[in-house]
C-alpha cells in the first residue's frame, strides 16, 4: 500500500509519516527540508523563489525514482509531488512573487515529472487552521518559520482545499484542530481502521475522519 500525506506547513505530516510506517513496518519517504534556499526564501520571497521550488521538485524526482527501484512493500510518503506544484509555486505565482516565465518553466519540468509518479493508494490529508499551524510550527522551533507570514499561510490553505475538492483517488482527511494523533494513541488506532476500510473498499473513494468509529 502506497500512503502519502498531505497538508500545509506544520500541519503533523512527519510525524504522522513516523506513526504510519512504525506501524505497517513501511518505508518512509520524508520531504527534504535541507533546502539550501530556505532562509533566503523567506527573507525574501520573490528573489528565491524559483529557486526554492526548483530545488523541492528536484529533490521530490529523485525520492519518487528511488520509490520505484527500492520499495516492494508498504510505502508511506511525507507529501507529494503535486502539492509542491499545484500548492507551493502556483500560490507564489498567483501572490506574484515568481514570475510568469520562471512558472512556465517549472510547470514543463513538473508536467514532464508527472509521468514517472504513480498515484498513492490512499492520500491523506491533514486539514488545519492557521492558528494550529502556527502554535505546532513555533513548537518545532526551526529558526527560518518564526517569522512565517499567516496571510501566506491562510493563502495555501485556501490552494489545499481547492486541490482536495477536485482530487481523484482514495482520500481520509483529518482536522488536526481536533484531532491529537501524536498524543493520543486510541486516535492512531482510529485512523488505521479507517486507511484499513478505504484500501479494502472497491467503491468509497472519500473518508472524514472520525475518532469514534
Amino acid at each position: 500500500m502506497y500512503i502519502a500525506i498531505a497538508g500545509n506547513i506544520g500541519s503533523g505530516k512527519t510525524s504522522l509519516t513516523e506513526i504510519l510506517s512504525g506501524h505497517y513496518g513501511a518505508k518512509a519517504y520524508y520531504e527534504d527540508i535541507d533546502n539550501p534556499y530556505i532562509a533566503d526564501f523567506y527573507e525574501d520571497m520573490s528573489r528565491w523563489s524559483f529557486n526554492f521550488q526548483m530545488f523541492f521538485l528536484g529533490s521530490r524526482i529523485n525520492q519518487t525514482l528511488q520509490m520505484l527501484s527500492e520499495s516492494t512493500g508498504h510505502v508511506v510518503q511525507d507529501r507529494t509531488i503535486h502539492e509542491d506544484a499545484h500548492i507551493f509555486a502556483g500560490n507564489l505565482h498567483q501572490m506574484g512573487l515568481m514570475s510568469s516565465r520562471d512558472y512556465g518553466t517549472y510547470m514543463k519540468i513538473f508536467t514532464l515529472a508527472t509521468d514517472l509518479v504513480p498515484s498513492p493508494d490512499i492520500l491523506i490529508y491533514l486539514k488545519a487552521s492557521v492558528p494550529t499551524l502556527v502554535r505546532q510550527i513555533l513548537k518545532r522551533g526551526r529558526e527560518y518559520e518564526k517569522n512565517i507570514d499567516l496571510e501566506y499561510l491562510e493563502r495555501l490553505n485556501n490552494r489545499y482545499n481547492e486541490w482536495i475538492a477536485s482530487y481523484k483517488g482514495k482520500l481520509l482527511t483529518i482536522n488536526i484542530d481536533e484531532v491529537d494523533f501524536v498524543g493520543n494513541p486510541d486516535m492512531v488506532k482510529a485512523i488505521i481502521d479507517h486507511l484499513e476500510e478505504l484500501n479494502a473498499s472497491t467503491g468509497r473513494e472519500r473518508l472524514l475522519f472520525n475518532p469514534a468509529k
